[in-house]
């Protein structure tokens, strides 16, 4: 199964509770910070809302 690596890369200050709440589901506290995630069609729908804020790599395993 394919994988992807997202990364937090700006600060949710001024984001809506919502797209903060979507932040921490993903796995992600701190800027710069990476996490690995199976992808899927719920994972491209999150990542979609915050797309502002992060950035997605495809990772092969």
């Amino acid at each position: 199964m394919p994988s992807v690596k997202i990364t937090l890369v700006k600060g949710l200050v001024g984001t809506t509770e919502r797209q903060r709440a979507t932040v921490r589901t993903l796995g992600l506290r701190a800027i710069r910070q990476s996490v690995v995630r199976p992808d899927g069609p719920a994972l491209r729908g999150a990542l979609r809302s915050v797309s502002h804020l992060v950035k997605v790599e495809e990772v092969s395993q």
